[in-house]
């Protein structure tokens, strides 16, 4: 007979899988509510939704949105910004905290539908509340309201979609969520790996048809390529470069000459891009349906592209966090590692970082765990898969290992008849 030992880790994850009590919902619920609220009563709540419906109202006015140059969207997001603009500023102040953590939620729901993670277990009900009050990142994206929750939900979303096969309704939500803003469109590396190209298809066309029709009802559409598309290329300005957490931006403001910054980054993203495609292919590890194999490529795409982002700030990494941190389930995985923790430590919540490193600094600290996640995922997606051997006995022999037949993958720890 043969004995199974577990460790702490697998005692703590069965604790958590277990259903939450009731009260344990009402504190979550009060404290997700509580981020709104506060958020809601700061004087600079909104301030990067601010600049979506300032561009909404400018076409309702006839005027054209790409006059301001700090509007980066598509024209599509026009389109999707105008019921925002129809609203009062007081309903807005009160609805959009809700709002981007409601997106928030989604994600962190679809993220855990993906590893089969009950719903009502102390892992979805408590690590939710948790994420808002210890990640930084967490109320910031509230409280600016940022479009960046939209993709938080999409990418889960997607993915999960993905996962049972209806790649087709994948490719719509990656294309809704780019037409909102063009932060997935590194995604689409997914669906060309996965030669899925009804979904790449649904994935390009929708936010393409959606910014044509917001060209047509806009004076000078030709303004996105003549004056937004080179702000961006050159970067932020003064007004955003102190919170701009790429290596090509911060790596200069430490004396980092600014070519060697740009190799440094994109030599970053092309090794993560080259880890993503290892990490699909391997698919020889695999004991469970995919999941994780689907959500570390996805994610490891996602962290590439951060890399060579101008801008890439702080609540980026709200895009692939819920992913990774559901995906805890799964032994090996990426949250199993203390080192995945120590890579967040620079945006957790009441840490004494220096004075030196708050405000302006604050780019130096989510370059790091930037950085550090993206180098934990080129690890994770180039270690080759492993198996345990365990002593096989047979009548009147004494015990030996026999890789041949003994080899077995590690077994999951995760849950998957929920």
């Amino acid at each position: 007979m043969k004995r199974e030992n577990h460790g702490s880790g697998d005692r703590l994850l069965d604790w958590l899988l277990r259903p939450a009590s009731r009260p344990w919902q009402l504190v979550s619920l009060a404290v997700v509510l509580g981020v709104c609220v506060s958020t809601s009563l700061r004087e600079n709540w909104g301030s990067d939704n601010a600049f979506v419906v300032k561009a909404a109202q400018t076409l309702l006015a006839g005027g054209s949105p790409y006059e301001d140059k700090r509007f980066l969207y598509l024209p599509s997001a026009v389109l999707m910004a105008v019921p925002e603009a129809l609203l009062p500023t007081t309903v807005l102040r009160w609805s959009l905290p809700v709002a981007m953590s409601g997106l928030l939620g989604i994600g962190w729901l679809a993220a855990l539908r993906m590893f089969s993670v009950p719903l009502r277990s102390r892992f979805a009900v408590v690590g939710f509340p948790v994420l808002a009050l210890g990640y930084k990142p967490y109320v910031n994206l509230v409280l600016i309201g940022n479009w960046t929750a939209i993709s938080a939900a999409a990418l889960p979303v997607a993915l999960l979609l993905a996962h049972r096969r209806r790649w087709g309704t994948a490719g719509l939500v990656v294309g809704l969520a780019i037409a909102c803003k063009p932060m997935l469109v590194p995604v689409g590396l997914l669906f060309v790996m996965a030669r899925r190209w009804r979904g790449l298809a649904a994935a390009v066309l929708v936010p393409l048809g959606l910014s044509l029709a917001g060209a047509l009802l806009m004076p000078s559409p030709s303004l996105f390529f003549t004056k937004t598309l080179p702000f961006l290329f050159r970067g932020q300005d003064a007004y955003a470069l102190p919170w701009d957490a790429s290596p090509i931006a911060v790596l200069p403001r430490l004396g980092v000459p600014e070519p060697v910054a740009v190799l440094v980054a994109f030599a970053g993203a092309g090794a993560g891009l080259w880890a993503a495609w290892t990490r699909w292919r391997r698919t020889g590890e695999e004991t469970d349906g995919g999941e994780l194999r689907l959500v570390e490529t996805a994610c490891m795409v996602m962290l590439a592209a951060f890399l060579v982002s101008r801008p890439s700030f702080d609540h980026y990494l709200l895009v692939v966090l819920p992913l990774l941190l559901a995906s805890a389930v799964r032994p090996g995985s990426m949250p199993r590692s203390p080192w995945f923790w120590l890579a967040l430590t620079p945006q957790v919540a009441l840490v004494p970082w220096p004075s030196e490193l708050a405000h302006k600094r604050r780019a130096f600290k989510d370059c790091a765990a930037l950085c550090g996640l993206a180098i934990l995922a080129v690890r994770r997606a180039l270690r080759s898969g492993r198996v345990t051997l365990e002593p096989v006995t047979t009548a009147g022999s004494p015990p030996r290992t026999e890789p041949e037949c003994a080899a077995t993958p590690a077994e999951s720890a995760s849950r998957t008849a929920f």
